[in-house]
């Protein structure tokens, strides 16, 4: 939806208002002129609505700004033009107008808080982080619980700040004025502070965050992953297992983060027949080729090619995938004629150069495409929605 169809809303809201003011005005003085007054109004507003339909928002803002000049009292009506400057990109204009509103003396409390946070919004879409920051503290500080719009943006202003410990405590305070539980949004930032901890080599604080995270959410895959390589870098392969085997039961979307080192610890410990029997399971629940493959290799090295070529030739049948594709080919390239190898190699080039443009995962929430898994979107700056993209050429 365009930036002028989204601001038709705006105006929809303002008709009623438009209308009262004009009664309002019109109880003051003389029915006759109140009456004109009224039609005045509703007229330029009607003429801004059709120009914000025919995609004209400049002819839009004009009518605007003209209602604004001849009726100052019309507050609504400024709060609409601020919203327009702002999804136009044209801030400063946004700023004055809310600034300008701040300073009127008559607003009413509701009014006062809602130009504030449109003057914060405008701070943060201008990149004048710790003005917004500024304006948001002072709100929740005076306001309390009848801000957590204010919260909201300060959680997110701590996020972009990457200051973990204000937006743990925001989350809280959001948490505790609106009743809507913040447990994964905590979970996400304890983990980021485990791993800030790991890298500095604090070992005691990184196990803190990491009893936090699981406070917060108890079925954490970030912080169950965390966990399992916690545990491999302390040599506890068996620990590691049920770390990672515990993730790809809870959410088998992770299933392709935890399974390289999953395959390692296995190796290791030497329960090839515990993860012949896990691969089995993933198999059937997990709709990508990741098990399929890591389960072929198996099979290759304890029953040898021809049974491995048989388990990939059914699977494939079942869901098709470029990746099985190559690693079937791979598996004749070794007992194929002389020449036959070279057609096989360009077919499995081929088949690589097929996949590697493509996106290894999306976000659920704004499509962003990425190669490697993120647990915040760099896009729509979600938490936990990249997930691998399943298909012939994804997972």
């Amino acid at each position: 939806m365009s930036e002028a169809l989204q601001a038709v809303w705006w105006v929809l809201a303002l008709l009623p208002v438009a209308a009262f003011s004009g009664w309002l005005i019109g109880r003051r003085g003389a029915e006759r002129s109140g009456g004109q007054r009224v039609s005045r109004l509703s007229s330029s507003y009607f003429r801004g609505l059709n120009f914000l339909l025919n995609e004209q928002p400049d002819k839009a803002i004009e009518v605007f700004l003209q209602i604004a000049e001849v009726d100052k009292d019309t507050v609504e009506t400024h709060f609409a033009l601020g919203n327009l400057f702002r999804r136009r990109g044209e801030v400063d204009r946004a700023i004055r107008i809310h600034q300008n509103l701040i300073e009127r003396p008559h607003l009413s409390e509701d009014q006062r808080i809602q130009a504030v946070l449109e003057l914060g919004e405008d701070f943060m879409r201008a990149g004048l982080l710790d003005r917004a920051e500024g304006l948001f503290a002072d709100l929740v500080k005076v306001h309390g619980g009848v801000a957590p719009k204010a919260l909201r943006h300060l959680i997110s202003i701590y996020q972009l700040e990457r200051d973990w410990p204000k937006a743990i405590e925001h989350a809280r305070q959001y948490e505790a004025a609106t009743g809507e539980p913040m447990g994964k949004l905590l979970a996400q930032f304890h983990c980021e502070l485990v791993e800030i901890a790991r890298t500095s080599g604090d070992v005691e604080q990184a196990r803190t965050h990491l009893r936090a995270a699981y406070d917060a959410d108890s079925h954490s895959a970030r912080a169950g992953i965390i966990s399992g390589r916690m545990a491999l870098a302390e040599g506890d392969d068996a620990a590691a297992i049920r770390a990672f085997e515990r993730v790809a039961r809870h959410d088998v979307d992770y299933l392709p983060e935890v399974l390289q080192s999953l395959l390692q610890a296995c190796a290791r410990t030497g329960e090839r027949g515990r993860l012949r029997a896990f691969l089995a399971e993933m198999i059937e629940r997990f709709p990508g080729v990741t098990p399929m493959l890591a389960l072929a290799r198996l099979i290759e090295h304890d029953d040898g090619v021809d049974a491995a070529r048989q388990f990939l030739t059914r699977q494939l049948r079942r869901r098709p995938s470029v990746r099985g594709q190559k690693a079937l080919i791979d598996l004749g390239l070794d007992e194929s004629a002389e020449t036959s190898r070279d057609t096989l190699r360009l077919l499995g080039e081929l088949s690589e150069q097929l996949v590697a443009g493509e996106a290894a995962y999306r976000c659920g929430h704004c499509g962003f495409g990425a190669r490697a898994h993120h647990w915040q979107c760099p896009s729509c700056k979600r938490w936990d929605t990249i997930k691998p993209v399943h298909g012939a050429f994804g997972e």
